[in-house]
């Protein structure tokens, strides 16, 4: 018996995708012909979801996951914890960011990590809105997607805040160019490529 992956909802042109009664390779093969960028402990998440609701998802619903559950959006470089010297460092995001941020606490900053940027005391009543980027730009993830948003998102973040944008700066990140490249992980773009 061949199992049905892709079904046609209706009329419509969205389709449900089987991920219910999909093995694990099956659920890989969904991965990547949706271009979701999702891992296989991801995908059984999915599919355990949609069982207890039991359903399959849609084409639509899954995009919609792999955009959220993304590097670009999910930043999961930052929250994945790490091995590093034989020391487990629970996220770079939240212990080398945002945890001295919070410790130091100035009085100049009027927002920390609450919004989309963070406002800081500029003269009497006024505050200036800042915002660093960390959409991967351009970053080995997701180097064209990444940079693509990079000046997008400081600006529209800065409208997050309803401050008004005045200044744009863009500090571009890369690998060291010497990088060796059998040490990249698979689907990595070298820098010197980025």
């Amino acid at each position: 018996m061949t199992l049905t992956i892709y079904k046609k909802r209706g009329t419509s042109q969205v389709f449900e995708i089987n991920t219910r009664d999909s093995p694990n390779e099956q659920l890989l093969k969904i991965n990547s012909e949706l271009s979701l960028g999702l891992s296989l402990v991801e995908m059984q998440a999915v599919q355990a979801y949609f069982r207890r609701k039991n359903r399959n998802p849609t084409d639509v619903e899954l995009q919609t996951i792999g955009q959220t559950w993304s590097e670009h959006c999910f930043h999961k470089t930052f929250k994945n914890r790490i091995k590093f010297q034989g020391k487990v460092i629970d996220g770079l995001f939240k212990t080398f960011i945002a945890r001295p941020a919070e410790e130091i606490k100035p009085e100049w900053c009027f927002s920390i990590f609450e919004d989309n940027a963070g406002i800081v005391k500029f003269h009497q009543n006024y505050g200036v809105a800042i915002k660093v980027e960390t959409h991967n730009h351009p970053s080995a993830v997701e180097p064209f997607g990444g940079a693509a948003t990079g000046t997008g998102g400081v600006i529209r973040d800065i409208l997050g805040v309803w401050a008004d944008p005045i200044a744009c700066t863009d500090v571009l990140g890369f690998g060291h160019l010497n990088y060796a490249y059998k040490k990249l992980a698979a689907g990595i773009k070298h820098p010197r490529y980025v």
